[in-house]
């Protein structure tokens, strides 16, 4: 059953506990410069570069509250500022793995936001210009992903979408009761790169989107059951970018009560205890997933009842 207009409140308050939640902790956004070498320095740049993805969307969408706004913007502006030192840690990062993609993924939310760092754009296209960067081997789904960020930053991509695209998990549409976790995010973030985060749904191609529709609401119901609300969050993103979404009111009402009084999201069944960094690096992936979601549903909510005022909303999932 799809949300009708009064659920979009539900679906809205879960992205204003979302951000707040974020906001309170920013500082565990930390980078950790003196990180063992094992574990690796870029690895902490992961979680700023989401922040500043979401941020974006939700700066783009327009469906967010005055205070929901204000908190992203100085979360932003604290990661920036604060955790990325105006943008040279970026450039320390580069220098300490010249080939790595990371601080270029994570400079270039940053970047559309508004924010600039010449050196390490010097150091990018420089970077670009080497074998090395289109040659490094990496999963279909990241290959993907940097060939879109490439393609956002006005590069050329090593690898063109169309083709990346085809090469992953989704693009050869397998049996659909072959998905499991890793599997799952596969397909997610796939979407997330062809449609650019939910700003252009038709960015999808008409036999993928298809697939989506058909299966999508099955794979909701599976993670729904299993209380695996992070990626839960990211399949709701998903069906948010499809050309006819159908905002699932039973995904939407479990994953909105899994959410803690404070605004976090459990990653997995209920809040993790203990350790508060701890506690952090667990849930603040599918806190921002949450915000994520939230923001994108709303969104095309409201988009669906402008379009339809009797309130009949979008179609039922199949």
């Amino acid at each position: 059953m799809a949300i009708a207009s009064a659920d979009t409140r539900l679906v809205h308050a879960v992205g204003v506990g979302a951000v707040e939640w974020l906001h309170a902790e920013r500082d565990r956004f930390r980078l950790e410069p003196d990180a063992d070498p094992e574990t690796g320095f870029l690895q902490r740049f992961k979680p700023i570069g989401e922040l500043a993805l979401i941020a974006k969307v939700l700066f783009r969408e327009g469906v967010s509250g005055s205070r929901q706004t204000d908190l992203a913007r100085k979360l932003i502006d604290h990661a920036w500022r604060e955790h990325l030192d105006g943008g040279r840690m970026l450039v320390r990062g580069q220098r300490t793995e010249p080939l790595s993609p990371i601080p270029f993924e994570v400079y270039l939310p940053f970047r559309e936001l508004g924010y600039h760092e010449p050196e390490l754009e010097r150091m990018v296209e420089l970077c670009h210009r080497t074998s090395s960067w289109t040659d490094r081997e990496y999963t279909p789904v990241r290959r993907l992903g940097l060939s879109a960020f490439e393609n956002r930053y006005g590069l050329l991509p090593g690898v063109p979408l169309p083709e990346a695209a085809e090469r992953t998990w989704l693009g050869h549409r397998p049996e659909p009761w072959t998905v499991e976790g890793h599997t799952g995010y596969d397909i997610t973030h796939t979407v997330f790169h062809l449609t650019d985060w939910g700003e252009n749904p038709d960015g999808l191609p008409a036999d993928v989107a298809e697939y989506l529709a058909l299966w999508l609401p099955v794979w909701l119901d599976d993670w729904l059951d299993l209380k695996r609300w992070d990626l839960l969050g990211e399949l709701l993103v998903v069906d948010a970018c499809l050309p006819r979404p159908t905002l699932d009111a039973r995904a939407w009402a479990g994953f909105a009560a899994a959410q803690q009084p404070d605004g976090a999201m459990p990653a997995i069944d209920a809040m993790p205890e203990g350790d508060p960094d701890e506690v952090f690096d667990v849930v603040y992936h599918s806190t921002l997933v949450a915000a994520f979601a939230s923001v994108l549903a709303t969104s095309r909510a409201l988009a669906l009842l402008s379009a339809d005022p009797a309130g009949q909303g979008p179609a039922d999932p199949v």
